[in-house]
């Protein structure tokens, strides 16, 4: 058989959690994630995790926080003057949001905290600074 190499296009079936064993994702119930290896389209990680594995091989992957989402990046926390928030929103801690940049894209931020003045937001990925454990099923090479 054929093993996974960079550029294939494969089928995978996942279950992701944090160290601590709390499931974050899980391809359970849903078709297998397709993605071309290499391409970029997943985590380093998990990218380079399924190279050389063969249609069937089960593995389990321990990802450092560099090859997953990254450390945090404290320049992506920003106090927000609660004075420049529409009326009718009410933030909560741990609610998200969805802001916008000056040049229109927009992003996704978690209310990290809430003073007087202030909501603290973070537009780092949920993720972010997390090693992340995958158990993983190659499907089949497309």
């Amino acid at each position: 058989m054929q093993a996974v190499k960079n550029g294939d296009t494969v089928r995978v079936h996942y279950h992701g959690r944090l160290t601590n064993g709390t499931t974050f994702d899980s391809s359970e119930g849903r078709d297998p994630l397709e993605f071309q290896v290499g391409a970029g389209m997943v985590i380093k990680g998990f990218d380079s995790g399924v190279v050389d594995m063969i249609p069937g091989d089960k593995k389990t992957l321990n990802i450092p926080v560099e090859e997953a989402y990254g450390p945090k990046n404290d320049e992506l926390i920003m106090d927000f003057p609660k004075q420049n928030i529409p009326e009718d929103l009410n933030p909560q801690v741990g609610m998200e949001l969805q802001m916008s940049n000056p040049q229109g894209q927009v992003f996704p931020v978690k209310v990290t905290a809430i003073s007087s003045e202030f909501i603290t937001l973070d537009a780092n990925h949920p993720l972010a600074g997390e090693p992340l454990v995958f158990d993983i099923e190659l499907v089949e090479i497309v």
